[in-house]
């Protein structure tokens, strides 16, 4: 008896992204057979076994590529930061802006200022960027707040996003962003909150997937940051880490020591930081967009991450002060002209490697038998568009859990 699927994907050029001596895995004639919201076969089309597909969906040599990830955002906050943009324009330093009361302070006042309705128009507003450019599953970290109610407000619209807005959502503890206001004389019992009071409560709510920090001189230390592991690790959280971003503040390292998921943006970061990364499985999360935006000159450490074989993920960062990017295809396009990856290592930094920096490598990231049918569906020549262009409208349609959605 021929198997029954609930769709039939056919007519397609195929990107799977699985590794292998293919470029982009890619299959020139092909098929995908979804069951159940994941793929029950995926080839070459003359090798279609029997089926008795609900639905057939004929894409007339389209291109097909597992869903974006974009697997670092900051989506949900108040307000925005484009009087700061303007101050850096003229040449103010993120620093300077940080230290007069600004930066990731002045987001705080305007997310604790609103309700979680309105930070929900806002990010859904946001998030439509990212999904006409394919994405179809983000992830979104709290840290906004840096109290115990505006962090878990946070934390409960990113879950509110994941229910209602057509994409998978993975939600970030970042509790130890920024010390916040009033707490600037206390900095130690501001820690002892984050660490000791809001992330269990959040936790409890299951408001959490994964714990993040800052680690710079400006943000947070390496002893700060590591308590707060350590209560992750009590919680059986993953981890991940902002790290070596303005400067070499031993992150990559803490991150390896760690067991983290990612160590994200790592500009600054060290030859044994990469090699602790690399004999950890850390992910690499570039941030092409707060790089472009800040204005940096201290390039990732690039010929050290491919030598020791180091897992590249690309994201937009979208955030108010440093990467107002939400565009997954053009944080694509940044990381090759800034960072010089190929077309290929980016979409490899948007795919399987952004779901393994989330831990999720074993559901999506890459379009083979068993995997969840997250599909994107572009109306390119070669995957290499997704890079080339800059603005221009790629995507067809994305397929999340095998349902159709149309492109914005």
């Amino acid at each position: 008896m021929a198997e029954t699927h609930d769709r039939l994907i056919t007519d397609c050029r195929i990107a799977t992204m699985v590794e292998g001596e293919v470029p982009y895995g890619a299959i020139d004639d092909g098929a995908i057979l979804v069951r159940n919201g994941r793929i029950a076969w995926v080839g070459a089309a003359a090798d279609l076994p029997p089926h008795d597909a609900r639905d057939i969906d004929r894409l007339d040599g389209a291109w097909v590529t597992p869903g974006l990830i974009d697997c670092h955002t900051h989506l949900v906050f108040g307000g925005d930061r484009s009087a700061e943009f303007e101050q850096r324009l003229e040449g103010a330093t993120y620093e300077e802006i940080a230290r007069a009361g600004g930066g990731i302070v002045s987001s705080v006042a305007a997310t604790r200022a609103a309700s979680g309705d309105e930070l929900l128009v806002s990010a859904l507003d946001r998030l439509a960027g990212l999904t006409a450019t394919g994405v179809t599953t983000i992830e979104i970290k709290s840290g906004y707040g840096l109290d115990r109610e505006t962090e878990l407000k946070m934390l409960r619209v990113a879950r509110r996003i994941g229910r209602e807005a057509g994409v998978r959502v993975r939600t970030s503890y970042l509790g130890l962003h920024a010390v916040p206001p009033e707490y600037r004389s206390d900095r130690a019992a501001y820690v002892d909150l984050a660490i000791d009071d809001i992330l269990p409560a959040a936790h409890a709510e299951g408001l959490v997937d994964a714990v993040d920090a800052y680690c710079e001189p400006i943000a947070f230390s390496g002893t700060e940051v590591a308590r707060l592991f350590e209560q992750a690790a009590r919680l059986g959280l993953p981890v991940r880490l902002h790290a070596d971003q303005l400067s070499d503040s031993g992150g990559a390292a803490l991150a390896a020591r760690h067991g983290a998921l990612s160590a994200d943006h790592i500009e600054y970061a060290s030859e044994a930081g990469v090699r602790a990364m690399a004999e950890a499985g850390v992910v690499a999360v570039l941030l092409p967009g707060a790089f472009l935006m800040l204005r940096e000159t201290r390039l990732p450490p690039m010929a050290a991450l491919r030598e020791h074989g180091v897992a590249m993920a690309v994201a937009t960062d979208c955030n108010p002060g440093t990467s107002p990017l939400a565009s997954m295809t053009a944080a694509m396009t940044l990381a090759c002209v800034q960072f010089r990856l190929t077309p290929e290592e980016a979409l490899a930094g948007t795919t399987r490697n952004a779901a393994r920096a989330l831990g999720l490598q074993g559901d999506i990231g890459t379009l083979a038998a068993g995997m969840i049918a997250d599909l994107a569906v572009w109306d390119i020549a070669r995957p290499a568009e997704l890079a080339y262009w800059l603005g221009k409208p790629l995507l067809r349609h994305r397929y999340v859990a095998g349902e159709r959605r149309i492109a914005t």
